[in-house]
């Protein structure tokens, strides 16, 4: 295999998570360049992969003001910040892993795919969860026609509710002005992963949903505005900032985003972060906008109809129900076991994957590592698995979110076509 070399633009949680394949792989993979605008994080970066100061950035337009120095770019800043870099490292001729979404707005999105198809370069969206085992070993159950055609798809999206206070409420996610809508930020995953396993194009999408509960009509009586300043509700309320940053020592990643460090945060640092940062606040009194519960229906070409549901009122994880003209498949991410009943027999299957989980601190169940071996055969010429689709299936099933976003708000059910074309 070719060994090739990146730039990470923005060495944040899911940056460095992408980079730590050099780490693991350096006869594969070598990191020569980072931009960080955090002073700690690029020295982490350096430490970590041996970089000299002069391959240290504070922004990507720094790269992206020099002559092509590497062979792709990991794209791994916030929603909004995707366009232009990715749109300067295409004309620069980069290949690139360009983290999901794609871009907040459809028109950016298609932008992005435009100009990657006319330079001929290489982009793989992060839809992480086609890489995994789990969905993998669905998808092969499907081609190999197990259960037939496809004429239903039930689908849910159990974000988990601490998982939406920390993402979808305080933090970095939370207000679609500064983000995206919840159902690209978080769903485009799904939109993704559904059409995938149907292999068909989505043809109509109607949507229903709202922010309800993390609203301020819902904050307890004498509750302060953070945590800290001793709320007569924090020993019961599930979303106590002390609790879930500050006393649970095991939760990393919560601990590590909460107080804005690459690794291993001290209590100190915590406390300060939560004292007056934004993951300290009552998440009943946060300006968030997002939706924390949203339904999608789908039409798919052929007449296959899909139920996709996204709430926060669980404990998380991704299921699934698959049924066929000629058997039903049942499974959940929580679980290493697919389920298949197949109608000609009346029998009942058991396929086991060896990994599952879906949350960024299990890797997305192996999703976060499958993702680069393939990009690694991609990038280098070679052929990598069914996984892997063109920029312009990504942006497609973007689309499928913002039609949904469309559809609730406005109250339509939105043709794909003429919703397509309108760009």
């Amino acid at each position: 295999m070719k060994k090739l070399t990146a730039i990470v633009l923005g060495y944040g949680m899911r940056g460095s998570t992408y980079a730590r394949y050099a780490v693991e792989h350096p006869d594969q993979l070598e990191i020569v360049g980072v931009a960080e605008p955090l002073d700690n994080r690029r020295l982490y970066a350096k430490e970590r992969h041996g970089l000299d100061d002069s391959m240290l950035f504070n922004s990507w337009t720094e790269v992206a003001a020099r002559p092509k120095m590497a062979d792709f770019v990991i794209i791994s800043m916030q929603d909004h910040m995707h366009y232009e870099p990715a749109m300067r490292c295409i004309d620069l001729g980069y290949d690139i892993l360009l983290e999901k979404p794609m871009a907040p707005t459809a028109k950016e999105c298609k932008d992005i795919c435009v100009a990657a198809e006319k330079k001929g370069v290489k982009v793989i969206v992060c839809h992480v969860l086609r890489f995994t085992q789990f969905f993998c070993a669905i998808k092969d159950i499907i081609d190999e026609g197990i259960l037939g055609d496809i004429m239903s798809v039930v689908h849910l999206e159990n974000v988990g509710n601490t998982h939406q206070s920390h993402s979808f409420v305080r933090g970095n996610w939370r207000n679609t002005a500064e983000s995206s809508p919840m159902i690209l930020a978080k769903s485009c995953h799904d939109t993704d992963i559904i059409q995938w396993l149907i292999g068909k194009e989505c043809k109509k999408v109607q949507s229903f949903g709202s922010l309800t509960h993390f609203t301020e009509a819902n904050r307890p009586a004498g509750a302060p505005d953070y945590c800290v300043d001793g709320c007569p509700h924090g020993s019961a309320c599930p979303y106590n900032a002390v609790k879930l940053y500050y006393d649970d020592k095991n939760n990393s990643w919560f601990r590590s985003v909460a107080a804005n460090t690459s690794v291993n945060p001290t209590d100190e640092q915590v406390m300060e972060a939560i004292t007056r940062g934004p993951y300290g606040r009552c998440v009943y009194h946060c300006d968030n906008d997002v939706v924390d519960h949203q339904v999608v229906n789908m039409e798919f070409e052929g007449g296959c109809t899909v139920m996709f549901s996204m709430n926060c009122f669980n404990e998380g994880g991704r299921s699934i129900r698959i049924f066929g003209t000629k058997g039903e498949l049942n499974a959940s991410m929580r679980s290493k076991k697919i389920e298949v009943f197949t109608f000609e027999d009346r029998q009942r299957r058991e396929y086991e994957v060896t990994r599952a989980g879906n949350t960024i601190s299990s890797g997305h169940g192996g999703g976060d590592t499958g993702i680069m071996i393939d990009l690694m055969k991609y990038f280098g010429g070679e052929t990598p698995s069914k996984s892997v689709c063109s920029i312009r299936t990504s942006y497609l099933n973007h689309l499928i979110a913002f039609a949904a976003e469309e559809s609730r708000l406005n109250d339509v059910v939105v043709d794909m076509d003429r919703f397509s074309e309108q760009l």
